[in-house]
């Protein structure tokens, strides 16, 4: 039981810090595509690193799966959504074509 206790006390304040950076991110970096990086990919991490660290506290694998399940539809949306959320802002103008190094979307050869 002490082995969960110490991979539990590593990963969740590993999990927390990676999301408290993830949300200065948010609030830090200037531009749309770079805080929705910081929104996503910290964010991300630092919750499976918190489920990590909360699935050796359940005490089975039973009342560890809702857990798998979260990381997994997270693993899944996250993406998705920053994608969807970047593609709807490069359409819109919203997105400082100068600040882009490539842009792939560009009809233009």
């Amino acid at each position: 039981m002490i082995a969960a206790d110490v991979v539990t006390a590593v990963l969740l304040p590993a999990g927390a810090a990676f999301s408290a950076v993830g949300a200065l991110g948010v609030l830090r970096f200037p531009d749309l595509l770079t805080r929705l990086h910081a929104a996503t990919k910290p964010q991300t991490i630092g919750l499976l690193l918190v489920l990590a660290g909360v699935a050796p506290q359940t005490g089975s694998a039973a009342a560890a799966t809702p857990l798998l399940l979260v990381a997994v539809f997270q693993l899944i949306t996250a993406p998705v959504a920053a994608q969807t959320i970047a593609a709807a802002a490069h359409r819109s103008g919203a997105v400082d074509q100068t600040a882009l190094a490539l842009d792939e979307s560009d009809p233009e050869p």
